[in-house]
């Protein structure tokens, strides 16, 4: 595989040096930016960029305003890097579109490996890898998502996500089960998440939405239904 071009944005030089020194050490190009503005230079100038690690708190245009704009034209994953660890924050970050969050400090490691599992599911998809269910079709291998036959526009992980459901459709899923697979991590936020995930999937699948059953007290289950009578 050709090595993946990632974008660092924080305004501390010692972060990006230290973000940027494990990235390369995993064979990566780091491109480096110390504000939301260089960020949006950075990410027109160049269309390779296969992911950005964005820091929230930044002088010119902060981290949710980068967010905004690139999630106008592009779903390039976004792991949003942050001081602050209040849930509503969180949640901001994944209704803007954010694909991961991680609060400050946090292990080089273990940052460096959601990249690789993000960037392995984005980027390694090879063979014939399509899906088909209740009229969804999904192309894992160029992310494409279309419903009887038109394209939707979903997040990365909005994408994973409707994978995950039709891989799985009639099981019941809980929702542990989920972030372990889906989130590809032990994540240890609010399982609202998914919640806020799954409102928004529906939402964006219209009346297909219907085929994510909730199970009171579990998770979720997706199950196709015929329509007819």
């Amino acid at each position: 595989m050709e090595r993946a071009k990632i974008l660092v944005v924080d305004d501390e030089s010692r972060m990006r040096k230290l973000v940027k020194d494990f990235l390369t050490r995993e064979g990566y190009i780091v491109l480096e930016a110390g504000d939301g503005m260089e960020a949006m230079d950075l990410f027109y100038e160049d269309k390779d960029i296969a992911l950005i690690i964005l820091d929230v708190m930044m002088p010119k245009m902060d981290g949710w305003q980068v967010c905004r704009e690139v999630r106008e034209t592009s779903k390039v994953p976004i792991i949003m890097l942050t001081a602050r660890s209040e849930e509503r924050d969180e949640l901001q970050g994944f209704e803007l579109g954010v694909d991961e969050y991680i609060s400050k400090p946090f292990s080089p490691k273990i940052l460096v490996a959601r990249v690789n599992a993000i960037l392995r599911r984005t980027l390694g998809a090879v063979g014939n890898d399509s899906l088909e269910a209740g009229g969804i079709t999904i192309d894992k291998s160029a992310h494409i998502v279309k419903i009887d036959g038109t394209p939707v526009e979903l997040s990365y992980k909005e994408f994973e996500l409707l994978t995950y459901f039709i891989e799985n459709q009639g099981i019941a899923l809980s929702r542990e089960k989920i972030l372990n697979n889906v989130w590809n991590y032990d994540y240890f936020g609010d399982a609202r998440t998914i919640d806020t995930h799954v409102k928004k999937l529906r939402s964006k699948l219209g009346d297909k939405g219907e085929y994510i059953k909730t199970i009171w007290g579990m998770g979720y289950k997706f199950e196709v239904q015929s329509t007819e009578k």
